[in-house]
């Protein structure tokens, strides 16, 4: 019977087996299969190994069918690690060969075995669910139908014990229902009667026998013809499995040759491929190796020759190889520390370095030139702080700065004392050694020292500058760096997502990063090259200037081996950030503006010692304003060099000038009170320089004027002082007076600090004039302090004409202190409103003077008037005669104005003692004869005052005398 006509009873059976057994799907409706799992690939505990994970050397079922494989291994890891033949666990098992680690190491869930749930059997349930039910139904109807049956059909002649369910022989009642051993003798012998129960008992049992054997085979030849059918089944089936068995030899034998012929050769040639591909990277990571092992010796090189830059960046790459690529590797365990522990020491080689170089910058000859010293190592010492965090180096260089500038006053001190001959250096202390300098020897020195410290400032404004501009590249380089970033996001974040997948597929990071950079596209290739130069050299002047060849060399041969993005991260991580960076900018404009604190500081220390004994004080007024002159050139120097303005320097010299104003006040009013007691109140001739001071002023220039020489100009002296054509007879304290003010004004033009010390000095100047002459001359004190006789008219108008010319000159004075003042400080100049109003009242109090002198001569000699012949009367030929004095003292001095004015008050207080003496006498205007003898006096009276100059055609209004009051 031939396999195929075999086959089909068994796959075409009907009855209840079609509940069973299904023929298969076609393909197309075959349902969904799930992905085998693939065997597990062959990995190093540190890194992947490979790609071709079904060329794993397992057990083979076409070639290796019999050989024994670790898969037939029957003791596990736990079994081993169990073993009760040991006393102890070893709790080291692991960690004494792979590190301490190893047991805190988390095992990822294998990325090859699906995560199988019961979702996967679903569509296999639903298939099998309704077989499923039609097999348990048939079971128990078959169950139910057939058991009864039998029990039926042997009950009919077997006892009903046999047919209990619970029939068991081991059950010590159903023993003895089957075999009653009650019906035997319980004696050691053998009895007849025993031996007949015994043999009736085994026919019994015979016979139940007989009776099962009968029914069964009846049952048997009922079921005849189905039971031959089974039977010829069995046999078919069995050749068709002996003919399968033989097929599948046959199909092996095929299978084993073409896998020797076919496919060892090329399946050996893929693992030599992989293996090739496995030694490169070994070798690769060997060379690796090699490099991070000459690190130490590199970074030695380096900073044998100062190159900190390049040794930190060698560090920070190697550090990073180290967590990335070398990590686990037992022969570096200790190589991170040591390059943390020679970063510290790079650090703390820095910060002496950087010390040193601000030690020879500052303390070099100022001879030499005040370009930067050794630009490029300042620049990449300055990137090395910077990379370091060693933001705080700014103060090494300040304190660096007080220090040079303390040594340059000194210097300066010791090489003006070595050139004066008066002056033991050694016998007398650095401070006394200024002191006893003459002036012009001490204002040398102090020149000098400006000079050097505008000098010191220039170059530390250079060597700032560089350290700026360094620390402006780092910052504008980040903010570079921080945009092309955010432009590269997408496509790094994708390199990003596909590493972790090609890190677990057998790959090192470095060959995943560069697949992943090998699928960008060209320009973010180009733009990621440029960010790991930037950020590996930082910026270019900094580093490009202190890589030396050996350190290109060692680090291009280094970096070979590195990851793409490594020293842009490294340097993402180290650099400060753009808020730091821009504070150490602020700090290095504000470390400037030390620096010119700190010169003005040691210049008011040498201004301070000069002064401790007051010899500023008793500087002559060309002096000071030398001194003057020169600091606030210095001022306005570093100013302009600083961008600051200084204020210790121009405050010292402020209280400087406060004492020198305190004391050139006190001298020249010491001095205009020894001329006001010495001044006899006479007419002085004018000399010609007086006038050419006046003239000046006229013409608008408020200064004293330069000294001729003498005999350069021979002029005779005036008798008046000619201002804006008006003649003004003055005394020669008023002169010198002119000449004091004028040089209060030079002061404000060449201190203009102490323009406001001045101007109260001034106004207090003014004042004292005002109220010592109103003493000397209407309270006559001059007739004890300088012994004159009398006080006459005449010293009663110099000294009003005086104070005229005074009050002519005080806007003028005002004036010139108003363009020097801020305009908040204008209310000082109201004391040239009281002064002026002072000097006016003094000259109405003059005046009042003169016509109370004429009053008291009126009052006498009209008292005794009387009218009778002869006329004109005696009495008013003495009036007029005094009243020809009068104008005779007054005439030359007072101008035509004030002369009118002043007799038109004399005429009003003649006409007031005249009217009172008639109307005394009894005399009226009535026509009669002592009228007439009256009206010829008047007009006596009227003719000799109109006589006199200037008085011509003064209004005397006469008939006023005989007005009567109403």
């Amino acid at each position: 019977m031939s396999s195929s006509q075999g086959s089909s009873p068994i796959a075409q059976c009907s009855g209840p087996g079609d509940g069973l057994f299904r023929k298969p799907r076609d393909p197309a409706m075959a349902p969904r299969h799930y992905r085998t799992p693939r065997s597990l690939p062959d990995v190093c505990p540190k890194e992947p190994t490979g790609e071709g994970r079904a060329l794993c050397d397992g057990p083979s079922v076409v070639a290796d069918q019999h050989r024994w494989t670790v898969y037939n291994s029957k003791v596990n890891l736990p079994a081993a690690l169990n073993d009760p033949r040991l006393a102890k666990r070893e709790s080291d098992f692991f960690t004494k060969t792979w590190g301490l680690d190893f047991t805190e190491t988390e095992v990822m869930p294998s990325f090859y075995l699906p995560n199988i749930s019961r979702e996967h059997f679903s569509s296999y349930l639903q298939e099998t669910a309704q077989r499923e039910k039609i097999h348990e139904r048939c079971k128990n109807i078959c169950q139910k139908q057939t058991f009864p049956c039998l029990l039926t059909f042997f009950s009919l002649r077997l006892p009903q014990i046999f047919m209990k369910p619970e029939f068991v022989l081991n059950d010590p009642a159903t023993f003895n229902a089957v075999l009653p051993w009650s019906h035997f003798s319980v004696a050691g012998g053998k009895n007849s009667r025993d031996v007949a129960s015994s043999r009736l008992l085994q026919e019994k049992l015979s016979h139940y026998l007989d009776v099962v054997e009968v029914s069964i085979a009846r049952q048997i030849s009922l079921r005849s013809e189905a039971f031959f059918h089974a039977m010829s089944s069995q046999h078919e089936l069995q050749d068709r499995l002996r003919e399968t068995a033989d097929a599948v030899a046959k199909l092996r034998a095929r299978t084993a040759a073409i896998d020797r012929i076919m496919c060892r050769g090329p399946l050996q040639a893929l693992r030599d491929a992989l293996t090739r591909n496995n030694c490169i990277k070994l070798h690769n990571k060997l060379k690796l190796m090699a490099a991070v092992h000459q690190t130490q010796p590199t970074v030695q090189l380096l900073l044998s020759t100062s190159e900190f830059v390049g040794a930190l960046e060698l560090i920070a790459t190697t550090k990073e190889v180290l967590q990335q690529e070398l990590q686990g590797i037992h022969s570096f365990r200790h190589l991170g520390s040591q390059l943390c522990e020679m970063e510290r020491l790079i650090d703390k080689m820095m910060v002496a370095d950087f010390s040193t170089y601000a030690q020879s910058d500052l303390s070099r000859p100022f001879e030499e030139d005040s370009q930067v010293l050794e630009k490029d190592r300042l620049q990449s010492l300055v990137f090395g702080l910077l990379r370091q965090r060693k933001l705080d180096f700014l103060d090494i260089y300040s304190e660096e700065m007080v220090r040079a500038a303390k040594n340059i006053v000194r210097q300066c001190v010791v090489k003006s004392v070595s050139q004066i001959s008066e002056i033991d250096a050694d016998a007398v202390r650095f401070h006394e050694q200024m002191r006893l300098m003459t002036f012009p020897q001490w204002f040398d020195l102090l020149l000098d020292i400006f000079e050097h410290f505008i000098l010191f400032l220039k170059r530390i404004k250079a060597t700032l500058s560089v350290i700026r501009n360094v620390v402006l590249e780092v910052l504008d380089s980040s903010q570079r760096s921080r945009l092309e970033e955010e432009s590269e996001g997408p496509a790094f974040h994708s390199g990003e997502a596909e590493l972790a997948y090609l890190t677990h597929e057998g790959l090192f990071i470095s060959d995943a990063l560069n697949e992943a950079e090998q699928r960008s596209n060209a320009s973010a290739h180009a733009q990621t090259r440029a960010q790991t130069c930037t950020d590996a050299c930082g910026s270019d002047s900094a580093s490009a200037t202190t890589e030396s060849s050996s350190s290109r060399e060692h680090n291009s041969n280094t970096t070979s081996s590195l990851p793409i993005g490594g020293a842009a991260a490294i340097s993402e991580d180290v650099m400060p950030s753009d808020l730091e960076l821009g504070r150490v900018a602020n700090n290095v404009q504000e470390l400037l503006y030390t620096a010119s604190d700190v010169s003005h500081d040691r210049c008011v220390k040498v201004l301070m010692t000069r002064a401790k004994d007051g010899s500023l004080e008793r500087l002559s007024s060309s002096e000071f304003v030398c001194l003057s002159q020169a600091v606030e050139s210095f001022v306005s120097d570093t100013e302009e060099l600083c961008g600051r303005r200084s204020m210790s320097l121009r405050g010292a010299l402020q209280s400087q000038a406060y004492r020198f104003v305190q004391r050139f006040h006190e001298e020249r009013k010491t001095k205009l009170s020894l001329l006001l007691d010495n001044e006899r109140w006479k007419q002085a001739e004018v000399p010609a320089e007086f006038q050419d001071l006046v003239d000046s002023i006229a013409d608008g220039r408020i200064t004293l004027p330069e000294r001729k020489p003498a005999g350069s100009e021979d002029r005779k002296p005036s008798e008046f002082l000619c201002v804006d054509g008006q003649k003004y007879a003055v005394v020669g304290t008023v002169l010198l007076l002119i000449r004091m003010f004028l040089e209060y004004c030079q002061c404000v033009n060449d201190i203009p600090s102490i323009t406001t010390d001045i101007l109260t000095r001034l106004a207090d100047l003014l004042k004292h004039f005002n109220s010592r002459s109103c003493q000397l001359v209407l309270g006559a004190g001059a007739l004890q302090v300088v012994g004159l006789k009398t006080i006459t008219t005449r010293n009663l108008a110099l000294a009003s004409r005086c104070l005229q010319l005074l009050v002519h000159y005080i806007p003028v004075i005002r004036a010139h202190f108003e363009t020097r003042l801020q305009p908040r400080q204008y209310s000082i100049l109201r004391h040239f409103g009281h002064i002026t109003k002072d000097y006016n009242d003094h000259i109405a109090e003059i005046s009042a003077k003169l016509v109370a002198i004429m009053d008291s001569m009126f009052e006498k000699a009209l008292s005794k008037y009387e009218v009778k012949a002869p006329m004109p009367s005696a009495c008013l030929r003495n009036v007029c005669k005094q009243m020809a004095k009068m104008h005779e003292a007054i005439n030359e001095l007072l101008p035509e104005e004030q002369t009118q004015m002043l007799f038109l008050r004399i005429n009003a207080s003649f006409k007031l003692y005249l009217k009172r003496q008639l109307a005394r006498l009894g005399v009226f205007n009535d026509g009669g004869p002592q009228n007439g003898l009256v009206m010829v006096d008047v007009a006596f009276y009227s003719e000799n005052v109109q006589a006199l100059r200037s008085l011509e055609r003064l209004d005397l209004n006469m008939p006023e005398i005989w007005e009567q009051k109403r």
